[in-house]
């Protein structure tokens, strides 16, 4: 089997526009929750985690109009991870270089733009591109068509574990010798009026904290009351080990496990069951046993219902070890980005064990009995020597996800 580095990372999310601002935000506790720039009267939810991005500063207005923003959020991703990754593919490299992304809405903005054109402005005509925009397959399409990459080129569609399923398929591939460099991770951009009412349905978004909105997210706090929806990207550039040493190409950190189990129980209510298989498999695939584990960068969405279950289903995989090791959510910083959320928070995860500090888990002030591992409450921790480390991602569905890496 071949060992898989990570040599490029592009990223766009809350609070920041590439991985080191983003990940210095992380360290700093600096929330990227807040109220919407733009909220209609007719929601009632005004927090969400919004990125500061202007598509306009990226792409000129012919290409703009052709591109969703899910696919202006993971092209810009994808070139900032090709730039860093340094590669200088040969004309049959990009032949063989493969795209797997992961998106849970896909061109949300785009089919909630064509459904007011028919329906409230009365029109017939919608946009020409439609189709081409708001389909799941073109944030993937365009990053292979632009990079003229001629590998495998797939959407995977799992829910909140969409980008962490893409990534571990893209794992998969390399460790098996299929491909020797892939593209991998997710995108979303889901802050539309029509997708966010559809979330308030649902009764699982967070109720807005009036005296400090960005607090809004409270993971495995007992006054948690739900998630924040996020928007952003994040691509990943995968490397065939000796691929990547043959070239001199600086390496983020090394994928070696990745676990994938459903639930196959309910459609939204997460099971112990699911979950602890899920990252017990990643733990078998990565051939590291739960006492070497330093960090793992929780799911917690901060749901009433997902907190306490991840909870047992760490305690039940980690035995003793649980009480050892360091757990957090970064999602009380930049939301819940559905099906980017994998992605993101494996940089998040790579950044963490590169530099030794783990990011706190934010708004975390009043203690669940239910909820009692080691969170790193609000502030982060330095110095570090975490050798491996864990992202989980369990989804609608029931498809979960988790990812090992490890410190090089």
């Amino acid at each position: 089997m071949k060992r898989v580095a990570v040599t490029g990372l592009g990223l766009v999310a809350p609070g920041g526009n590439d991985p080191d601002a983003f990940f210095a935000n992380l360290a700093a506790g600096r929330s990227g929750v807040g109220v919407l720039p733009h909220v209609s009267s007719r929601l009632s939810t005004r927090i969400a985690a919004a990125a500061a991005f202007d598509g306009a500063a990226h792409f000129p207005a012919p290409r703009l109009r052709m591109l969703d923003r899910v696919s202006q959020l993971a092209l810009v991703a994808a070139q900032q991870a090709l730039r860093g990754a340094a590669l200088e593919l040969s004309a049959e490299e990009r032949a063989a270089t493969g795209v797997f992304l992961g998106t849970g809405m896909g061109g949300a903005g785009t089919t909630d733009e064509g459904y007011a054109t028919l329906y409230q402005e009365g029109s017939d005509r919608i946009k020409p591109y439609t189709v081409l925009m708001a389909m799941n397959n073109a944030a993937a399409s365009w990053i292979g068509i632009e990079n003229a990459l001629g590998g495998p080129n797939l959407t995977f569609s799992t829910a909140c574990s969409s980008s962490a399923v893409a990534i571990g398929e893209a794992w998969l591939r390399i460790r098996s010798g299929a491909s020797r460099v892939m593209l991998a991770g997710g995108a979303e951009a889901p802050l539309t009026l029509g997708t966010m009412k559809a979330w308030e349905a649902l009764k699982t978004l967070a109720t807005e904290d009036t005296a400090d909105p960005a607090a809004s997210c409270k993971p495995f706090s007992k006054d948690r009351s739900g998630l924040v929806l996020g928007e952003g990207a994040a691509v990943l550039v995968l490397e065939e080990w000796e691929h990547a040493q043959r070239r001199g190409a600086a390496v983020h950190g090394e994928i070696v496990g990745y676990g994938l189990w459903t639930d196959g129980a309910h459609i939204t209510r997460p099971t112990v069951d699911g979950q602890a298989r899920a990252l017990q498999l990643a733990l078998e695939s990565a051939q590291v046993p739960a006492a070497s584990v330093g960090y793992i960068n929780a799911h917690g969405t901060a749901t009433l219902q997902n907190d306490a279950v991840e909870t047992a289903a760490i305690r039940r995989v980690f035995g003793a070890s649980a009480e050892r090791v360091a757990v957090s959510s970064t999602k009380s910083m930049h939301g819940h980005l559905l099906g980017a959320a994998g992605a993101v928070e494996l940089v998040a995860t790579l950044l963490a064990v590169r530099s030794g500090t783990i990011p706190p888990t934010l708004n975390l002030r009043v203690p669940d009995p239910e909820c009692d591992l080691d969170y790193v409450p609000n502030v982060a921790r330095h110095n570090q020597d975490i050798e491996h480390a864990l992202t989980s991602s369990f989804a609608f569905g029931g498809t979960n996800a988790v990812l090992v890496c490890r410190k090089v």
